[in-house]
């Protein structure tokens, strides 16, 4: 039972404060009129390039059927173009356009400076630790549940 109640507990505070960091650090991105989804997609491909939209569902931890959603509204904001490929015209791959390019340019460095503040409360040690604790617990399923 008290492994229970220690469980609950710390299950309890990591999603209330995952919800609390990312309402506050979500309000960049509002401002730029994007979801955390949009901003996922367009962060994407600033940094990596040109990505299908499988690769992108991911990296961004989405279902690809809730990825087209995501960038059937960002196509039609002209902020993504669906390109499909010469020699097998089922992939499709997903660009930014310079409107798109333009705008996570600006967008990216004001949530990147809010996630630096909101972590901010940590040290660097604490962040360290916490980036293993939560990678340990993320890779459960790929050790197996009696690991």
């Amino acid at each position: 039972m008290e492994n229970e109640k220690k469980a609950l507990n710390a299950y309890t505070k990591l999603m209330r404060a995952a919800e609390s960091v990312t309402a506050r650090t979500n309000r960049t991105m509002a401002a730029a009129d994007l979801t955390i989804s949009q901003f996922g997609v367009l962060e994407a491909l600033f940094h990596k390039g040109p990505l299908c939209q499988r690769d992108i569902a991911a990296k961004i931890l989405k279902s690809t059927g809730n990825i087209t959603m995501v960038i059937d509204n960002l196509e039609r904001r002209e902020l993504v173009r669906r390109e499909r490929a010469v020699e097998d015209r089922r992939y499709l791959t997903i660009h930014l356009t310079d409107k798109g390019q333009s705008l996570i340019a600006s967008v990216f460095p004001r949530v990147a400076a809010a996630i630096v503040e909101e972590m901010g409360v940590l040290t660097e040690t604490e962040q360290e630790e916490l980036g293993r604790l939560c990678r340990k617990l993320g890779l459960k399923e790929r050790r197996g549940k009696g690991n």
